[in-house]
């Protein structure tokens, strides 16, 4: 299937359990090697134990930002009552004007209920976070666009708000989840680049599907949104160390990343990864948002760099 859009590899930076100094050492690496983006989840507890230790998205994207020169910075995803929508947007802009044309701001409906209680923000019902979702969607386009900006919705509210200095151009805006009803319906009307959960690789096909229908309900081209799949990718020199590593990635990841990795996943040689994503791109997906598997990820993403990332470039 031919799609408007070139490859471009993702990956995740460490967070939970790691150090500023290992999170540094790594970014600066993956944007040497050429990876188009690099992304952070949006949490405030270590998944899924609150004790974990974890890095503050939007903080340490920033420190990120200072300190490579290329690579694209994302999160992956950040929920509404985390913060105040607007402020939200002006915490972009202000990345964006460390890392001018380089921010993607992530966003879902959030799901570990325990960290917004702990932190004191709300948890509504599924419809109203989805809401909320929406109505940001929409106040930080056009604060990054227009003057002033004033809306009255039922989750944000603005009063001739103003963002200055705006972004050199316009961040884009994901949309992560799996919700075909509702939340690829926004994904549809709002959304520069949508991603596939990992949980949701098997069904990669149908979702797209999904997401092209619902492009066509709101009257909106299906080639302007990135289609995008988060996903765990184990790769290794020899079939024998993949499929080691396979069993090992299964059990420390269980069912959320883990989960059909053999059946459904990215996994193996250079060639055989390369083959697995040629599959994924054949059904319309082509921005990758990757967990390289290894205590020290710098290893496989210089493997992957070197022997993968070639057959995808110009």
């Amino acid at each position: 299937m031919a799609t408007p859009h070139p490859v471009r590899f993702g990956v995740t930076l460490p967070q939970i359990k790691r150090t500023w100094p290992e999170a540094r050492a790594a970014a600066e690496e993956f944007d040497r090697l050429g990876f188009d983006s690099l992304w952070v989840c949006d949490h405030l507890y270590g998944v899924p134990m609150p004790q974990l230790p974890i890095l503050e998205a939007w903080t340490e994207l920033a420190a990120v930002g200072a300190v490579t020169c290329r690579a694209q910075l994302g999160t992956l995803v950040t929920p509404p009552f985390f913060r105040n929508a607007a402020v939200l947007a002006k915490q972009a802009a202000t990345l964006d004007a460390i890392a001018p044309g380089r921010v993607i701001v992530g966003l879902g409906v959030g799901w570990f209920v325990s960290e917004f209680e702990g932190y004191g923000a709300p948890f509504p019902a599924i419809g109203d976070r989805l809401l909320a979702l929406e109505e940001s969607c929409v106040v930080m386009k056009r604060m990054w666009t227009e003057p002033a900006v004033t809306f009255d919705g039922r989750f944000v509210q603005v009063r001739d708000v103003m963002c200055e200095p705006k972004p050199a151009e316009r961040p884009r805006i994901l949309v992560g989840g799996g919700g075909e009803k509702k939340l690829m319906r926004i994904a549809a009307k709002h959304a520069d680049l949508w991603n596939n959960l990992a949980s949701e690789q098997a069904n990669l096909a149908r979702k797209v599907d999904v997401l092209r229908r619902h492009c066509d309900d709101v009257g909106r081209d299906p080639a302007e949104i990135e289609v995008s799949q988060q996903c765990l990718v184990v790769v290794a020199e020899t079939e024998g160390a993949a499929r080691e590593a396979v069993g090992k990635a299964a059990r420390i990841y269980g069912g959320h990343m883990g989960g059909q990795l053999e059946e459904h996943g990215i996994w193996g040689t250079p060639p055989q990864v390369i083959e697995r994503i040629q599959r994924h791109v054949q059904l319309g997906c082509t921005h990758f948002v990757m967990e390289l598997f290894g205590r020290d990820t710098r290893e496989p993403a210089r493997l992957f760099a070197e022997t993968v990332m070639p057959a995808f470039r110009a």
